[in-house]
């Protein structure tokens, strides 16, 4: 998928006449084919030299689309935004058990990242897009840090059995990170069976090694004039924030929530 500004998508109004619009048939209708939605997390404005997240997916597709769970971050050279990167597990039915991992990005004026050599096999022989196996109702964690060699790498763990994955270094010129951002991309219809995932446990470390868990987060969805699906919302519980598809809106666009469980 390409990255582009999401927030774009949190709310924008339309010179539109009369009720407001809503899509909950059918597929997304945007250029590639997705309905998405974001949480744009409240963190210093001071530069960062990590960021990690917990994820699990609490209700699992029950349909053949590809669906993506990503931590996304912006890099930094110096005070330059020179590019950004998504990282998380995806359904995705070319791969053993629909089971994937995907670490990848583009540079802000456009073009993808170069990155190493995955250990991990693919399926779809996708540098970015590997094969990983992972189980509903368990929770992996999700980390983005500098490489030892260089670049930035991500890896996963599974908290079950506390086994550390490295996916792979996505190369570019940055000293930093900047704007964490969690979201669901889906491409099923909007009508299909719901989706359910939660995010827990975030957090950033700062250029001066502060260890930062973020307290809120400001809401962003694919409009309807963007083509995004209009049963998407977000939920809180006793444990973290939770991603929903196929379900009423309950937490509107540009909604800044506390994040008080995480």
């Amino acid at each position: 998928m390409a990255l582009r500004d999401f927030f774009n998508f949190g709310g924008s109004r339309s010179a539109l006449v009369g009720p407001k619009r809503t899509r909950l048939t059918g597929p997304p209708t945007s250029s590639n084919g997705a309905s998405s939605f974001h949480l744009w997390l409240d963190v210093p404005v001071e530069p960062l030299v990590s960021a990690s997240a917990t994820i699990e997916v609490l209700e699992p597709p029950k349909v053949d689309r590809l669906i993506f769970w990503a931590f996304q971050v912006s890099f930094l050279d110096g005070s330059n935004k020179v590019g950004a990167g998504h990282f998380g597990l995806q359904n995705f039915s070319l791969h053993p058990n629909s089971g994937a991992i995907n670490w990848g990005g583009y540079y802000t004026g456009g073009g993808e990242l170069p990155g190493s050599t995955s250990a991990l096999p693919s399926a779809a022989n996708n540098k970015n897009t590997r094969d990983y196996e992972w189980v509903a109702r368990r929770q992996y964690r999700y980390k983005i840090a500098p490489s030892p060699d260089q670049g930035w790498r991500a890896s996963v763990t599974d908290l079950s059995t506390g086994i550390e994955t490295v996916v792979r270094d996505l190369h570019i010129k940055a000293d930093f990170l900047t704007a964490p951002v969690v979201w669901t991309e889906s491409f099923a219809n909007c009508e299909d069976p719901g989706v359910a995932v939660r995010w827990s446990d975030i957090e950033v470390v700062t250029r001066r090694g502060q260890l930062v868990r973020p307290q809120s987060g400001t809401t962003s969805y694919q409009s309807y004039e963007n083509g995004g699906c209009s049963n998407t919302t977000f939920e809180l519980d006793s444990v973290g924030v939770i991603q929903r598809t196929g379900a009423p809106r309950s937490i509107q666009a540009r909604q800044r929530i506390q994040l008080v469980n995480l």
